[in-house]
This record gives structure tokens, sequence and C-alpha cells, in this order.
């Protein structure tokens, strides 16, 4: 068996498998294997059982030998734990799913399953995707794996952990306020979000995020994310917030294209004032002008803000579509929920009606900046996260830039691209004063979706790719 099958790309190994020169079936075993050995050490899953990737492998072989053609033959990929793998558990994180069974896949992962593509297993993430780690009474914490003492961060610690050690070149995640770009800075992987209701959703859980979450991409390197966010784009009638534009995918066609004269901001505190630890700042700030010295016309550009711009300013829509959806399992069992995730739910308890309208108005207001913005800058770059992944066992570090960090610091930088409904990708541009990832967030216009990739994979050619994770060996 070939060695080196966890360090191929995503596109390597689909034109290996339809070239037959390996077996979907061999590649699977691959990752089976490495499940075996990492999985100890990382906790990365909330579900795998082997016989799920080899039988989907073996079908994909047949269909190649029949001359089916298959984009994505044989890639292997990880699920999310709020998305659903038909007949497999899919607990959402948290004991009150314990036992639910998914009765069937997901739209994403149908997708990909169409088109090749190997389900590896569900990979963990916190309660109801509404955490910033991967740690949850049902399944344990899941572990960095570029320091098995740190967190790989959330709510998509899993599929980061897998992506970051070698099981599966790609993974499907969520991002409802970073969820998909902070864990891949915290892991140096390539994390997008697209623009909202690019990857249609049409069913599964019941999301306490609807209005702000995405289907995002996880890889080790931009084209692979490209290539997979191509995939999964489309326009679904039965997903409310899908629109025709999505009907073609457009990222691979222009992705290596030369970029054109662009007027690109960089904006290190977001226009909000946010903190950010001095050493993260110094490796953004030398990617930057790394990114000058190939030619970027880059200048610094802040997007005005409405007034209530702050961590995590619309966090209370959060807290109130738990209390909704779970309040009553919260108060008749408190011990089947995290205690973390049911203090937001309390808080969610006392946000009024009016208190909802005046942040729905809020998230309009956040719209209208960021089309401001883009009408004078073609995109924006600025910080991930403003730290390095912190120690296990902590919601976050205790001290930003040197300050008391509030709760959501760590998270300061990710959530308003989702108020705007905007597409951002977190890519690897260095590393801190500890040797741990650094993320470059870019960002472009609702619908700029390629845009963003382009300038992503050019960022890339001059940043390099990785390095990876020690449990990449």
């Amino acid at each position: 068996m070939n060695n080196d099958l966890h360090r191929w790309t995503a596109r390597h190994l689909a034109d290996e498998v339809t070239a037959r020169r390996v077996s979907a079936t061999e590649v699977a075993h691959s990752m089976c294997e490495r499940v075996g050995k990492l999985e100890p050490l990382l906790n990365a899953f909330a579900d795998f059982d082997a016989g799920v990737p080899l039988a989907a492998a073996r079908d994909v072989d047949a269909r190649v030998a029949a001359g089916e053609a298959l984009p994505l033959a044989g890639v292997p990929f990880t699920v999310k734990d709020n998305l659903w793998l038909g007949g497999r558990p899919a607990t959402f994180g948290s004991k009150l799913f314990a036992d639910f069974v998914a009765p069937r896949d997901s739209w994403c992962v149908a997708r990909l399953r169409q088109l090749g593509a190997v389900p590896l297993g569900v990979t963990n993430c916190s309660e109801f995707a509404c955490k910033g780690i991967t740690a949850t009474p049902l399944h344990g914490e899941t572990k960095n794996p570029w320091d098995l003492q740190r967190t790989p961060g959330g709510s998509s610690g899993g599929a980061v952990a897998a992506v970051a050690s070698g099981i599966g070149p790609l993974a499907l995640a969520t991002d409802a306020g970073g969820s998909v770009r902070r864990p891949a800075a915290h892991t140096g992987l390539v994390g997008m979000k697209p623009t909202l209701g690019r990857v249609p959703n049409p069913w599964g859980f019941d999301d306490p995020n609807h209005l702000l979450s995405v289907v995002g991409q996880i890889g080790r390197n931009v084209e692979d994310v490209a290539f997979m966010l191509d995939a999964l784009t489309a326009w679904d009638a039965a997903d409310t917030l899908s629109c025709p534009t999505f009907a073609m995918p457009d990222a691979m066609s222009s992705l290596k294209q030369p970029l054109q004269k662009l007027r690109i901001g960089w904006s290190p505190q977001l226009g909000c004032d946010l903190a950010i630890d001095a050493d993260v700042l110094a490796t953004l700030e030398a990617a930057i002008e790394t990114l000058r010295k190939a030619g970027w016309q880059i200048e610094r550009a802040d997007p005005v803000w409405p007034p209530e711009a702050r961590e995590y300013p619309l966090i209370a829509l959060q807290q109130a579509a738990l209390a909704q959806r779970y309040g009553a399992a919260w108060r008749k069992a408190p011990n089947d929920i995290d205690p973390d995730i049911g203090a937001q739910i309390e808080l969610g308890f006392a946000v009024s009606g009016a208190r909802v309208t005046e942040m729905m108005k809020l998230r309009e207001e956040f719209h209208a900046s960021f089309t401001r913005f883009f009408a004078d800058c073609d995109a924006l770059l600025c910080p991930v996260s403003p730290v390095e992944a912190w120690p296990l066992g902590s919601l976050g570090p205790l001290t930003i830039g040197g300050l008391p960090a509030g709760p959501r610091g760590h998270a300061a930088f990710t959530p308003l691209f989702n108020y705007g409904g905007v597409p951002a990708m977190s890519l690897p541009c260095g590393t801190g004063r500890n040797g741990l990832p650094v993320g470059l967030q870019i960002a472009g216009p609702r619908f700029a979706d390629a845009l963003v990739l382009q300038l992503g994979w050019h960022a890339e050619q001059a940043l390099g790719v990785g390095p990876f994770s020690p449990l990449m060996a």
C-alpha cells in the first residue's frame, strides 16, 4: 500500500483513482488505518465505522470501472456532527440526540457522494455548534494535531483535527460565526465560508443560527477547497437561502488566472479596536509585506461599522434561538446539556422579541457597512483569530494583547462576515511565538467567492503551503 496517500491532495487522489492507478478501496483502507492510529490521540470523531468508507469506496471503484465520470472519485471526506451521514449516528454534539440516527444524507453529503467522494465518518463539534472549542459531555474534548495539549478551536474542531493529521484531504463543516475559519487558522488549514446560501442545506438539524450559518469547506490548500466548493455550488429551491445566482460553479475557472489590478484593504483590528497578540500581529504584518513585494496593492482601510460593533454583537440571536429550541429540555434535565450551552440558554430566556427585532435590524446595518466598504475596495484582509491555539480545558485565552480577554475575544474577527453574508476564508500565513499556525482572513463582496479563492491561491503562491502538522508524518 502507498504510504503517502494521506499527503495527496484531493485533486491528485481523484485523478489517480479515475486513471485506475490506485483504487478508492486502497485509499479508504489507508484512511481507516490512520483513524485507528490517530483517533486515540485526537478524539476527532463522534462516529466512525470502517465499514462505511470501505463500502462506499468499493461502489466508487465499480462506478469507475463501468466508465462513469466522477470528478471526486475516491476522495475521502469527513462530515461534521451537525450534518447528516445517512444511516449513522448524528448527535449535534448533544446527549439530547445520543440515540438519533440520520434518516438520510445532508444535501452536501449526498452531492459529494454522487460525485464519487467517500465519507469517512462523523467528526466532533461543540454542542449545537455553539461554542468556540470542541468539547462536549457526550464526546469529550478534541485535541489539536499541532499540540495535543491545545484546542483546535470550535465548533468544527473534529473536522480540522482530521484533515490536519492526514485523515482525509477534505472536510464538510459549518460556519455561523467563524466555526470553519478559526479552527482552520489554529491548525494550519484553509477554511472557506462561502456566501450565504451558495451551498444548499434544505434539511437536517434545526440550526440555532440558520440565518447566519453556511456549509463550509476545509482542506490543506486553496485549490482543493475551490474544487470542493465548485462541487457543492448549486441552486435548490427547497432551501429558502438558496439563489439561482449559484446555478453555475465558477471558482476553479478563474483560480489561477493572473490577478487584475485590485484595491485591497488591510485592517489589523477590523475597525473595531479589537485586541490581538503582538506575535500574531507581527506574523500577519510579515505576510502582508510579502504580498506587497509580490505586487499586491494593499492599503490600510477599516470598514465603518454601526456603533454596536464589538466582539460578538449579535450573539443574543444565538442565545435566544437556543432558548427557543432547547430551553424546555434544559429546564427539565440540565445534566443532559453542556453547562456552557445552558448558560447561553439562560441568557436567551431574557432576550425579548423587541430585542430580537433590533438585532435583525442591526444585521442589515452590518450588511450596509460591507456594501460601502466594497464600493471602495475589492477585497479585505484581516486576522482570523487574534491568538494562537490555547491550552485544553478553557473556553478561551485569559488575555489577548496583554489585556484581560472577554469570553468571545478569541472569536471577535470572524462573526461580522456572517452578519454580512459575504465570503471569507482563512489562509495559513506563518506561525506565532509558540510555533503554532496563524491565519490570514481574505474576504470579498457577496457572490465574489471566486475572487476570494483566487486571491487565496495567489497569496498561497507567495506565502507557501503548509507546513504540515507533526501528525502528518
